[in-house]
């Protein structure tokens, strides 16, 4: 891991914590604007954004590797494996991945059990920090620890793992200090009229399971093991 991730809970309890998340559940929402009747995936720390959705989906897991579980605080979520996820083949028709990705050890493994438990139709939403933008480097935020990505290169990481993408966005052009944050929105809106989205906090990327493209590279997660912290 990049680094020591730590304070999700606490961040996202802050103004400055909630305002952000208040812009990206923004962009989040559009991009997927229901899912009633869904089974939805949740993995690194989403409890911020699978609300958004309330009693939408038929069912909702947040789910936290074992790298991020020391200090997630609560509403504490399911803490497992990210080479070996819980969960049968195909039992999601959406993940989303925030606070993830920039966080694992293992990219493929991560990516490989997202495809796994997921339908075959299934879509997977990721939030990374943007490498061009503040966020990245703003250590007193979860976004700037572990590897940051540009647009770009998620979607490449996404393409080679047999994940097509669709749609990508961005948020967060506000940047990460309280005088911005408390004009958040206004700056926000500011930013994406003039701002190219290459220098955005955050990069989201809409992508969906590619069936035609195989099966991901490997042998499937066996030995799984599911960690509960008391």
């Amino acid at each position: 891991m990049g680094g020591e991730v730590h304070g999700f809970a606490a961040f996202y309890a802050s103004p400055g914590g909630a305002m952000a998340a208040r812009l990206l559940a923004q962009r989040l929402r559009l991009l997927w604007p229901s899912l009633r009747g869904q089974a939805v995936l949740g993995v690194g720390y989403t409890a911020p954004y699978l609300s958004l959705w309330s009693d939408e989906p038929a069912r909702s897991i947040a789910l936290s590797t074992t790298l991020l579980g020391a200090g997630l605080g609560p509403p504490a979520p399911l803490v497992a494996e990210e080479r070996a996820m819980p969960f049968p083949d195909l039992s999601f028709d959406r993940v989303m991945l925030v606070h993830g990705l920039e966080t694992t050890e293992n990219t493929r493994r991560l990516l490989r059990e997202i495809w796994r438990v997921l339908k075959d139709d299934g879509r997977l939403l990721v939030v990374a920090p943007n490498r061009r933008g503040l966020w990245a480097h703003a250590e007193h935020t979860p976004f700037g620890h572990g590897q940051p990505y540009s647009p770009g290169q998620v979607t490449r990481l996404l393409e080679r793992h047999l994940f097509r993408v669709e749609r990508r966005d961005s948020a967060l052009y506000v940047p990460p200090y309280a005088p911005f944050l408390r004009a958040g929105g206004l700056w926000e809106a500011t930013g994406r009229a003039i701002w190219p989205a290459r220098h955005a906090g955050l990069a989201i990327v809409d992508a969906r399971k590619n069936l035609l493209a195989g099966s991901p590279a490997g042998r499937a997660a066996v030995g799984r093991k599911v960690v509960v912290e008391a």
